[in-house]
């Protein structure tokens, strides 16, 4: 049963970290609709050639910048540093750059993560039928899913959505050295060894012509798959 998010103050306790790597026609408003709600963004911007990292300092959010492409798993790992860094970080909300994701759902999780005192929500796009990312798309993703399921001993939904909120103390236990895409699977992993209580909640994905284009093809999610076994 979804959650309500209660109150419209903003909320300092809870860090959004963004991996950004060339997003610069969409960061900002992304940005500027999470501000009035979550006054501590960071993007962690991955050598960006196409400006997104002005863009998102122009928008109002902290920048933290890769001089090279790394990867989106290490920029989530330096965006989870940099958060941890600050002492009023309670919570760490993982968010997409793209506009994939709604803010109402990272409160609803966040809202439940307080109420039910879980350490991690993963958000879910296959727990209701709201999000329809395609047949072709959706037998790979739940491929990952059973991949990921088999690997980590966990039982979820949902392996390859950025949208998670991370309490502070499990936080703290992640360390992801998958540099690139495999770091969805890795993450799940470190959550799960911090015995700390997790729950999934159901989320809406986005998904726009935009989004569409520069989303993940069927042949980068089996690469996804081959990187894991591989590393």
């Amino acid at each position: 049963m979804s959650a309500t998010p209660t109150g419209t103050a903003p909320d300092p306790a809870a860090w959004i970290v963004i991996p950004l790597y060339n997003e610069a026609t969409v960061i900002g408003e992304v940005i500027a609709n999470l501000l009035p709600r979550f006054p501590n963004v960071v993007c962690i911007d991955d050598g960006s050639t196409d400006g997104s990292a002005e863009v998102a300092e122009r928008a109002g959010a902290r920048l933290v910048r890769h001089p090279v492409n790394l990867g989106q798993g290490a920029a989530l790992q330096t965006g989870i540093e940099y958060a941890l860094a600050h002492s009023g970080c309670d919570y760490i909300v993982t968010f997409d750059a793209d506009g994939q994701h709604r803010i109402e759902d990272a409160l609803e999780m966040l809202e439940v993560a307080r109420r039910d005192n879980v350490a991690i929500v993963f958000g879910s796009r296959f727990l209701d039928d709201r999000t329809n990312p395609g047949w072709v798309k959706k037998v790979v993703l739940k491929t990952a899913i059973r991949v990921t399921n088999l690997t980590t001993g966990m039982k979820l939904t949902d392996a390859h959505n950025g949208l998670r909120v991370i309490r502070r103390d499990a936080a703290e236990q992640v360390d992801l050295k998958q540099d690139r895409m495999a770091h969805a699977t890795e993450i799940v992993l470190d959550l799960g060894r911090t015995g700390l209580p997790w729950t999934e909640h159901p989320v809406e994905l986005l998904y726009t012509d935009y989004s569409k284009g520069k989303g993940q093809s069927v042949l980068n999610s089996v690469n996804i798959l081959v990187d894991l076994v591989v590393r």
